[in-house]
């Protein structure tokens, strides 16, 4: 037979062959680009589509994802779960598993759904001694918080909840645990809690809240140690990172070993922040390089209970800190670093050995350091600040902002000198400046106020009083 010219039959029998040899070919094309993602072959993908998921926005998809999730974790070998961009899937709460990678592929969206009865105390998306588990992407967990909130306070100057709005994501005693890429928008409580957690990577993520929902802080390492997280861009309405130790978590130890850095952060609260919740020791930890755009507070601590907060550093930080609206703590202080019992009964720990290099910022309020008689501050110290006041905003000034505690008054009167050192010891301010803006209000004082004060060094000091033809530049009382 002439081999140039094939019978129907032949041609359909060798295209069928071809077309054949062309699936199994994209098949192991696919698989392949699967595997080099992992840089393993024996990697399996579990596409949440093909366990029975819609992504419409409206089907219930929770229980497809979660099949795809532990079938994903029984199959081990770093498992992908696979969130395809395209959709968006409506969820209740999801449970994250050990050894997976949870990827939220192009512009996926989870949606979270708003009905209480599905979510009883637990986050949107959670995990429990999920040893392993890589969260990554490039798409989107959406909380939904306007559905979960009940009015706009107009004389407060933010909304008010529902009796029920859950955290968002909720990851507890995991090591090995890596978050990557990610978008979590419109957090209706805590957006990124990290309770117990161990060996932790937190890359890359945005936050993406409403800066008037209350309590929807960004990320909260709680209890956390060997923990870093960098380049995120965070905007919520409290604190964008705080680390803690809730009582809640009690029994997962101190807090150490935390490293952030390279951070673009907006808030309504504080920037970078150790505390309330201080039931543990919490040690070791940095803030560099972070750029916050604005804040109630630019840096903080707030020592409130029995553990100890020492050996932390604020380093090559830019800030804006101003006055918001009554019920945000924090009255516009540049830096508020304070050991304060959270009742009078409080045995309140001690903090030291704090240093804060190279910052910059503006503000409407003090530099303050303030240990209290219950817990002298110690070992501080504050190289090449730069810090400038002035007020900007309408609200009341005039205020320190020692809130939470009932030992003293939460917001007391005072003037707020430039820098304002308290019950303190061995506090050195090195090449440290005051410059005032043009606003300088009757309550603006002087460059430095120290009261209460041992061991107090001030080498290459600048800054004058804000009314110089009133008040000294230095005031030690």
């Amino acid at each position: 037979m002439n081999p140039t010219l094939f019978t129907r039959r032949q041609a359909l029998v060798s295209g069928t062959r071809l077309a054949a040899a062309s699936l199994l070919a994209a098949s192991s094309f696919r698989s392949l680009v699967r595997a080099a993602s992992t840089g393993s072959s024996a990697r399996r993908v579990f596409d949440i589509r093909d366990y029975g998921a819609v992504g419409d926005g409206t089907t219930l998809d929770t229980a497809a994802i979660q099949r795809a999730i532990d079938e994903a974790n029984a199959a081990g070998g770093g498992a992908q779960v696979l969130i395809r961009g395209g959709h968006r899937y409506l969820i209740g709460p999801i449970e994250l598993k050990a050894g997976i990678e949870f990827h939220l592929a192009d512009d996926a969206e989870l949606l979270v759904g708003t009905d209480p009865q599905l979510f009883g105390t637990r986050a949107a998306v959670s995990a429990n001694a999920a040893h392993g588990l890589r969260i990554t992407g490039t798409g989107t967990i959406n909380g939904r918080s306007p559905e979960f909130m009940d009015h706009f306070d107009a004389e407060n100057e933010w909304w008010r909840p529902k009796a029920f709005r859950p955290r968002l994501v909720t990851l507890t005693g995991c090591k090995d645990l890596e978050i990557r890429d990610i978008t979590l928008s419109q957090a209706p409580s805590w957006t990124l809690h990290l309770l117990g957690c161990e060996h932790t990577l937190v890359d890359g993520i945005k936050i993406r809240n409403q800066l008037d929902v209350p309590n929807c802080d960004g990320i909260d390492p709680d209890h956390c140690r060997d923990l870093e997280i960098k380049n995120c861009h965070i905007a919520c309405g409290d604190d964008a990172i705080v680390v803690k130790t809730t009582r809640q978590g009690a029994s997962y130890g101190p807090s150490s070993n935390i490293r952030v850095h390279d951070c673009v952060i907006e808030t309504q609260d504080s920037g970078v922040k150790i505390g309330t919740e201080t039931t543990h020791d919490i040690s070791d930890v940095r803030f560099e390089r972070c750029e916050i755009k604005t804040s109630c507070r630019g840096l903080c601590i707030q020592l409130r209970d029995e553990g100890n907060v020492s050996n932390v550093e604020f380093r090559d930080i830019t800030f804006v800190a101003r006055y918001y609206s009554d019920p945000w703590w924090g009255r516009g202080e540049a830096i508020s670093f304070t050991a304060i019992p959270r009742t009078p009964t409080t045995k309140v720990g001690t903090m030291s050995d704090i240093r804060v290099v190279n910052v910059t910022g503006r503000a409407e309020n003090s530099v303050r350091v303030c240990g209290s008689t219950q817990s002298r501050a110690h070992d501080i110290r504050l190289e090449n600040v730069d810090v400038t006041l002035d007020r900007s905003t309408k609200y009341k000034g005039g205020l320190w902002d020692n809130r939470p505690t009932t030992a003293v008054a939460g917001l007391e009167e005072h003037g707020n000198p430039g820098y304002s050192i308290q019950h303190a010891d061995k506090v050195t301010l090195k090449n440290c400046r005051l410059a005032w803006g043009q606003n300088r209000p009757d309550y603006f004082t002087h460059a430095l106020e120290a009261e209460d004060v041992t061991g107090l060094e001030y080498p290459g000091f600048t800054g004058d009083a804000a009314h110089p033809e009133r008040d000294k530049a230095i005031a030690v009382l």
